[in-house]
């Protein structure tokens, strides 16, 4: 049998169909979530530390109105992995072993691959 064709799916559940542990646990904390709130309102309007009143009344807000977005300035150009040469692509891949070689307490650059 030959692979999968690009954007065909194999295995798993189908589109839409629900994860049923993922389900269960969201039907029980639903039935705790008035008393939830209702605590997260109480700290904020009584909680002993101003820090307790702040994250309590942010966590109201972000449930309530979602998170606020973060922008992300980006001073580089964005270029596709389409558009770069192979050559260009095995330096990347090259970098971000080394990082992560040193970041595990290694300093040896790997070998590059072709």
């Amino acid at each position: 049998m030959a692979g999968s064709k690009p954007g065909e799916r194999r295995g798993g559940r189908q589109k839409g169909t629900p994860n049923k542990i993922t389900a269960d646990i969201k039907a029980l904390a639903a039935v705790h979530s008035q008393d939830a709130l209702n605590t997260l309102a109480e700290i904020a309007r009584n909680g002993e530390s101003e820090q307790a009143r702040v994250a309590a009344a942010n966590s109201l807000l972000d449930r309530a109105y979602g998170k606020p977005r973060q922008e992300i300035e980006h001073s580089g150009s964005i270029r596709r992995a389409a558009d770069m040469s192979e050559d260009e692509l095995l330096d990347i891949a090259a970098r971000g072993r080394a990082g992560a070689a040193e970041a595990a307490g290694g300093t040896k650059e790997p070998d590059r691959v072709h």
